[in-house]
């Protein structure tokens, strides 16, 4: 089976993750479906060691084909749910061959999917491209990451590829950051793995920010408008004060690359009180830590000039970047770089401007990088992918089971 007909498979199952259930693992019950679907699939393609544990994680182990069993333990692992923005009616695919590179209109949606938005539309010329009708989500985003572990998987057992242990994971609650805390990392038993959840099918991720979420509350002091001078403090108009105290220029719109940013994703409030709700992002842990004392230093101000306890800010970190991990382990990096170039893929060593399943793995003493998988514009309706760039993955995958039968 190719790739491109098990990711028509998988989105076929809607499998929207849910944020508002965190909690609970899985966060929807929807997701067991994919996973009792993939773990039949394995079953079929004779691994037998397959199991869907009670919170909703599929895990598979191939052994060693002879005389690769002392190489290292190889995991691959992807994520099954997808964002649930866009994702509340069925998903319908639709497969453009040999696509021109240029505007393409989604159906009847009104949504054009155009290379202003999305740069690296006219390098796809001459591919089959695959996109939805527009008003969905597509989720390739991470179900080609699935369709490409599992095609690769297929190969290596129909051509009697060696091998070493082979480890395979799908994964819950991804898109809601939850869901790889309960992963059973020593059940897992790998030594390295690889989340098969990037963009473009040639990149090869181990950088990605540090993170925290910062909250701003404010008080405000109510009287009646008419009596107001000098007595009167607007909580809504000091949420706007200390939103214009930080860098313009420093939010994702105007970041890209190594950049990090201060991004509002919520304010909210009236006269009385106001809440300002941030993400902080940065690849180096002292800059972040400099963006924190910027916040710390608005708050001291702004209590100065209002007086002690108008403004209250929490910063509560989440998550930091793996590559203090990964380059304590360069093979994984190396041995990356020569599967692709084995695939004939130029690789790309691009940041994660975001975080993974694979960074709080790789803290948990799996080292964990993230590999493309052919997709492009995530979590929206104009999400797209290749059928030649997915292909492409799924060789890289191959290779990579081959280097690590070699050398790992």
């Amino acid at each position: 089976m190719q790739p491109i007909d098990r990711l028509l498979r998988y989105v076929a199952v809607r499998t929207p993750s849910d944020e508002n259930n965190d909690s609970c693992c899985p966060s929807s019950k929807v997701q067991f479906d994919l996973a009792n679907m993939l773990a039949g699939e394995l079953r079929e393609m004779g691994v037998s060691d397959v199991r869907v544990s009670d919170d909703c994680f599929v895990y598979a182990k191939l052994p060693a084909t002879e005389g690769c069993e002392g190489r290292k333990k190889l995991g691959l692992i992807a994520h099954m749910d997808t964002v649930s923005a866009y994702c509340d009616h069925d998903i319908k695919p639709r497969l453009v061959h040999d696509y021109d590179g240029g505007d393409l209109p989604l159906g009847e949606s009104g949504r054009t999917l155009s290379s202003r938005e999305f740069p690296e539309l006219p390098s796809l010329a001459g591919r089959t491209l695959l996109v939805s009708d527009g008003t969905t989500i597509l989720g390739v985003d991470d179900k080609a990451g699935i369709a490409e572990i599992m095609c690769a998987l297929e190969r290596i057992i129909q051509d009697g590829t060696p091998h070493g242990p082979l480890r395979i994971a799908f994964t819950p609650d991804e898109e809601i950051g939850t869901g790889v805390s309960h992963f059973d990392v020593e059940g897992f038993d790998a030594d390295v793995a690889y989340t098969m959840d990037g963009d473009a099918e040639d990149e090869i991720q181990y950088q990605n920010f540090n993170a925290c979420d910062a909250e701003f509350e404010v008080t405000g002091f109510v009287v009646h408008p008419g009596s107001a001078k000098d007595v009167m403090v607007n909580a809504s108009l000091l949420a706007c004060q200390i939103n214009g105290m930080l860098p313009q220029a420093e939010d994702p719109r105007h970041s890209e690359g190594y950049e990090g940013f201060y991004h509002l994703y919520q304010i909210s409030g009236d006269e009385a009180s106001a809440k300002l709700s941030y993400i902080l992002r940065d690849f180096d842990a002292a800059s972040l830590e400099a963006r924190k004392q910027t916040l710390r230093h608005i708050e001291k101000t702004m209590n100065e000039q209002w007086g002690s306890g108008t403004v209250t800010l929490t910063i509560k970190d989440e998550y930091r970047n793996m590559a203090e991990v990964i380059e304590s382990n360069p093979f994984a990096i190396d041995f990356a770089r020569e599967a692709y170039e084995a695939a004939c893929i130029k690789p790309r060593v691009t940041p994660i401007r975001g975080g993974t399943d694979g960074c709080q793995l790789s803290f948990r003493g799996l080292p964990c990088p993230n590999l493309g998988t052919g997709g492009y514009g995530y979590h929206g309706p104009y999400e797209h992918a290749t059928v030649e760039g997915m292909e492409a993955a799924t060789g890289a995958l191959v290779e990579l089971v081959g280097v690590y039968a070699h050398k790992g």
